[in-house]
């Protein structure tokens, strides 16, 4: 039996795209009681912490948390001790996913019609936030119905007092301290920025390694391998390059001369994982 309540909820990554939705979402349709959460893994970046109590501020009500019934650590040793991959997205499964699935699963089994809102914005290919089995939930892309992309996303954090994240001072994507989506730049930046959030990811890889793992946090070397001091040179010179030729290629438009140049736009847009990065 059906009790015909409508739910609306709006996943948080700690990333600016889906903090422009909260924002958009809280000034374009004020009558929806909308429920914001954000699935906290235990291992993300200081700033996604401090950016959500702002967050909280403008929207005038708090995110829930939702965590995951393990540690990273716990989930690794399920895994036969192997770091997660592109390949094997086991943290995202387990640390982000599950836990949504079962914050939202009561709702659903009354029979509540979910409307989950995913910030997948007017300028990105369409890909899903998430493929439900059950057809009480719903997903909504708003920003593609409404034509919003990247510059729109900023501009609605500015004008509503909040701005970015700091971390994009030095990073483009949210999620895990470690993530494996980093570019070998961020992974650099982690060390200036997080030494201790650095350490931890060596010490894991470094037990992977010698568990049997194939894989590594970056493609092709260790951490190890990648903060010798030449590596990090070459690294940087490396990006400094890319980034000095996108800007060189890059068609000038005075309405939008702040426009940043995000690290996946200088090596390619990854298949990340939205739970996170968004």
């Amino acid at each position: 039996m059906s009790n015909g309540n409508v739910r609306h909820v709006l996943g948080l990554s700690g990333g600016r795209d889906s903090a422009a939705l909260a924002v958009y979402m809280r000034q374009q349709y004020p009558e929806l009681e909308i429920e914001y959460f954000f699935t906290d893994t235990g291992e993300e970046l200081p700033e996604v912490y401090e950016y959500l109590v702002k967050l909280e501020g403008f929207l005038g009500k708090p995110i829930l948390r939702l965590n995951p019934d393990h540690t990273f650590d716990f989930w690794m040793k399920k895994h036969n001790d192997f770091l997660p991959s592109p390949q094997a997205r086991w943290c995202t499964i387990n640390m982000k996913l599950k836990p949504f699935e079962a914050w939202v699963r009561p709702m659903l089994e009354t029979g509540d019609k979910v409307f989950s809102y995913v910030a997948i914005r007017s300028d990105e290919e369409y890909r899903e936030g998430y493929n439900s089995k059950n057809d009480n939930l719903i997903v909504k892309l708003p920003f593609k119905e409404a034509g919003i992309d990247k510059q729109s996303v900023i501009d609605i954090l500015d004008n509503a007092g909040l701005g970015l994240p700091d971390y994009y001072k030095w990073r483009s994507r949210s999620g895990c301290t470690f993530c494996f989506f980093q570019q070998k730049i961020e992974w650099v930046r982690l060390k200036e920025h997080h030494p201790k959030a650095f350490e931890n990811a060596m010490k894991l890889e470094k037990h992977a390694i010698d568990g049997g793992s194939p894989f590594t946090w970056c493609q092709g070397e260790s951490l190890a391998e990648l903060i010798k001091p030449e590596r990090v040179v070459q690294i940087e010179t490396d990006h400094e390059k890319r980034l000095a030729r996108m800007r060189a290629n890059i068609q000038k438009n005075p309405l939008r001369e702040n426009e940043p140049i995000d690290i996946d736009d200088l090596y390619g847009q990854s298949k990340m994982c939205l739970a996170c990065h968004k």
